[in-house]
């Protein structure tokens, strides 16, 4: 789903009164002018809303619902709690009130008081996102109008944020497709559309990854009528070695073989979530012109059972050239990652990497929805990605690595196993991807199979896809080689 329309204005005040849609104002502030001609016109509701004991339940940030007001043509007042000095958090919180309430007929936002209005425009881009594929398309939400102080100033201001938004929707939207719809082959196709904003776009078919050696990935999708492919995104905004973003792309997963229980399978289109973060984080850094050098990789595979499905006990050879022995086929995501991780090593020599992938329910069992598992051999880009994720209001959580845990890797007849087993594995799987990368290269895996689809409605989301990630790589990305 495209952003809505974003305007900004300086107040009009016969709009106030005018407006069919949603009217926001925030208490706590000073009332401003324009907050206080809709406590005039209302007769003083807003008051009276601000001096009540419901009032003081309201969680900052969030809203108080002032339904059909009287002589506005306003279907609602929106009363934001936001405190005189929101932190950009609260402020983006609030701008996710009025995302989540968004209807047809728009809103009006008197944000003349706000100091900072960005992070209120991005909560309200983020939040007002919907996915339906209906007979009846769903109506599109009308536009949000900010009335502020000096709109060009607003308009500056808030372009970075929109963009980074609406690389957050696209990733959404890939992520919430059925696979179906979302083939590996539609997939790709929708990566090589970017280049109309300036990416640089190749496709690997899997002659290509044959000829590479990428048999570890190929595996995977053997029993799929859907090719494998590899798809490179580089955005050159800057000279020097590129940093570099691997992301798994199982557009479906079945578990092969090693089948998975029926119940729940249908959420299994959201596999390709970490391939999905990238291809948003991509879109958003050639959206807003981004003087960086970073290169984006993503493998796409489907994971079924046929005749031609990879066994358990099968052994495959990877494209550094270590055996795998395939204990069960419903590990493949870091059989996908492996390949793709040590072919960005080997032809773009990056100055950093790092891959994300729904990758384990061990994960989703240690943090639940909240926060993505992060393991890393370089504690600088660790600590830097996590500062971004805090920032950005995105859950991470680092989880250790360590030799001890490589034990549980070993294959009596390979040179590893693709599985532990059930003890640590989130923690083995990261194990086995550290296999993949060469000596002193800073390296980041996140474990994303938690927050990239949670099972409720989120502050910036509805149920669906979350697109966790996107925010924080291009906040990392920012402040490492923009700032």
């Amino acid at each position: 789903m495209a952003l809505p329309d974003i305007r900004f204005t300086a107040p009009d005040p016969a709009e106030i009164a005018a407006h069919p849609g949603l009217v926001a104002v925030f208490g706590d502030l000073a009332l401003d002018a324009e907050a206080r001609r809709v406590d005039r016109i209302t007769k003083g509701a807003l008051t009276r809303a601000l001096t009540s004991d419901a009032w003081d339940s309201v969680p900052e940030g969030e809203a108080m619902v002032l339904a059909y007001p009287s002589n506005m043509a306003a279907s609602a007042i929106l009363l934001i709690k936001l405190p005189r000095r929101a932190e950009a958090s609260v402020l983006r919180k609030a701008g996710a009130s009025v995302g989540k309430a968004l209807k047809t007929e728009g809103a009006l936002v008197l944000a003349k008081a706000v100091k900072s209005i960005a992070p209120l425009v991005e909560g309200a881009a983020l939040r007002a996102y919907s996915y339906a594929r209906r007979a009846e398309a769903p109506k599109a939400p009308g536009a949000i109008t900010f009335c502020v102080n000096d709109p060009d100033h607003a308009v500056a201001a808030a372009s970075e944020v929109l963009a980074v938004a609406e690389g957050v929707h696209f990733t959404r939207d890939l992520v919430n497709d059925p696979a179906n719809i979302l083939t590996t082959t539609e997939f790709a196709e929708r990566l090589v559309a970017l280049r109309k904003l300036g990416l640089e776009v190749e496709v690997l078919d899997e002659p290509a990854l044959e000829t590479l050696g990428m048999r570890a990935l190929l595996g995977v999708g053997q029993g799929s009528d859907s090719p494998s492919k590899v798809v490179v995104m580089h955005w050159k905004g800057a000279e020097g070695a590129p940093f570099a973003l691997v992301g798994k792309g199982v557009v479906f997963d079945t578990g092969g073989i090693s089948i998975k229980p029926a119940s729940g399978m249908e959420e299994m289109i959201m596999d390709m979530g970490g391939a999905g973060t990238v291809a948003g984080t991509m879109m958003a850094l050639a959206l807003r012109k981004a003087k960086v050098n970073v290169v984006g990789l993503v493998g796409l595979v489907e994971n079924m059972p046929d005749g031609k499905a990879q066994r358990p006990g099968d052994v495959v050879t990877s494209m550094k050239g270590d055996t795998i022995e395939i204990i069960n086929t419903d590990a493949e995501g870091r059989l996908v990652l492996a390949d793709v991780l040590w072919y960005a090593q080997e032809r773009f020599k990056p100055s950093g990497i790092i891959d994300l992938a729904t990758l384990t329910g061990a994960c989703m069992v240690a943090l639940g929805y909240e926060n993505s598992g992060v393991f890393s051999n370089d504690d600088d880009l660790c600590n830097a990605l996590v500062k971004a994720a805090q920032a950005q209001d995105e859950g991470a959580w680092r989880l250790p690595l360590g030799p001890a845990y490589d034990q549980l890797i070993k294959s009596r007849m390979a040179d590893m196993k693709n599985t532990g087993g059930r003890w640590a594995g989130a923690i083995t799987a990261a194990q086995f991807l550290q296999r993949f990368i060469k000596k002193d290269q800073p390296w980041v895996h996140i474990d994303i199979a938690g927050t990239a689809y949670p099972a409720s409605d989120t502050t910036f989301a509805p149920k669906g896809a979350s697109g966790w990630g996107v925010r924080t790589l291009d906040a990392l990305i920012k402040a490492r080689f923009e700032s």
